[in-house]
């Protein structure tokens, strides 16, 4: 395939989710701005990510810390653009995430919410931070048991150099809207629970949702919705 042909289909696939969010937000009775996209770019060249840039995206998603900080390098013209770091995040990791991401969306441990602010350069913004929670409590998954949500966002909004924006989860599949909206529910639930603890705190972001049930995501009051195939396309192999 021509590279005007890539193109032209990246764009019309990236349409393509902006109407399906739009559609959902609508259906929803949510305003059109309550949720926005994460383009999840992982596996991306730099040049879709700069394609994508080009046709309005902004707030991009990586899950691999070295391919990550290559494709920043390679984007660093980019204006406006903004990383979110959203794969498991080990303590020898933590410094690099600090020091070139805008969120990390993968926080689960206080550990590594003490590493990150301690790590964090002064001279940059607070680094903003979603706890991640395990909706489903599977135990290959990562995240916080639900119990132990606020004790945990208690000490992590008290460190400097980080904001606490507020909550991340991969659910497990689940077919059809109605089962979906589920433990999306129960995230939502815990999220304005912890609105109500911590008032202070700057939580107005909800990450959750992605191209298999965006549509309860939006029902249940998602923010921010991490989509990849749907605008990328499949990794494409050898």
């Amino acid at each position: 395939m021509t590279d005007i042909a890539l193109n032209e289909l990246l764009a019309s696939s990236y349409d393509q989710a902006l109407e399906r969010l739009r559609n959902a937000l609508a259906s929803a009775g949510r305003a059109q701005d309550a949720a926005k996209l994460l383009a999840v770019s992982k596996t991306k060249p730099a040049a879709m990510i700069r394609q994508a840039w080009q046709l309005g995206q902004r707030e991009f998603g990586e899950n691999y810390l070295q391919e990550a900080l290559e494709k920043q390098t390679e984007l660093a013209d980019l204006d406006g653009i903004v990383w979110h770091f959203i794969g498991p995040l080990q303590s020898n990791k933590t410094r690099s995430v600090a020091e070139h991401f805008d969120w990390v969306h993968s926080v689960d441990r206080l550990k590594i919410a003490k590493r990150l602010s301690e790590q964090r350069p002064t001279h940059l913004a607070p680094l903003n931070i979603c706890l991640q929670v395990n909706i489903s409590r599977e135990e290959s998954k990562a995240g916080v048991p639900p119990e132990e949500l606020e004790a945990l966002a208690r000490k992590v909004a008290t460190l400097p150099n980080l904001h606490l924006r507020g909550l991340m989860a991969i659910p497990a599949p689940a077919e059809g809207v109605e089962a979906q909206r589920q433990p999306l529910a129960a995230l939502r639930e815990g999220f304005t629970a912890l609105q109500n603890a911590l008032p202070e705190a700057p939580l107005d972001t909800l990450s959750m949702g992605m191209s298999d049930d965006l549509e309860a995501a939006i029902l249940e009051g998602a923010t921010l919705v991490r989509l990849g195939t749907a605008i990328f396309g499949a990794r494409q192999t050898a």
